[in-house]
């Protein structure tokens, strides 16, 4: 859905993986179920639309969509960042995340495709 700002009309949404440290397969159960509260809860501070999100047990898909102020590598700095830090005040177990990501705009893609893509994923495993 076309949004709109005071001076721009937009429809931008990323889609950015990332991995914890040693890509280690600890992602699950309530681990997955605080982190997706998180995400959330970050997208919602700052304005963001979190379309689809996916915690694989040793990845995560998100699916965000961003007014253009808002560069790509900033919005996965805040959403690794903030969830790492809130994760790690919260709870006794630790999430680390690598510095290395992937970031993709939907393109030619519908925002569609890209959402069951990402729902998918949970069925593969991987």
């Amino acid at each position: 859905m076309v949004k709109s700002t005071r001076h721009a009309k937009y429809e931008l949404y990323y889609h950015i993986v990332f991995v914890p440290k040693y890509r280690r397969s600890y992602l699950t159960g309530k681990t997955k179920e605080r982190l997706e509260t998180i995400f959330a809860e970050i997208c919602e501070d700052k304005d963001l639309e979190l379309a689809e999100s996916e915690v694989m047990p040793d990845h995560v898909h998100l699916f965000i969509g961003s007014p253009p102020k808002n560069a790509p590598s900033l919005i996965v700095n805040w959403v690794k960042g903030i969830s790492a830090r809130k994760y790690n005040q919260r709870y006794d177990d630790r999430v680390k995340w690598t510095r290395s990501y992937y970031v993709g705009t939907a393109g030619s893609a519908s925002k569609g495709a890209v959402e069951r893509y990402i729902a998918e994923q949970e069925g593969e495993g991987a």
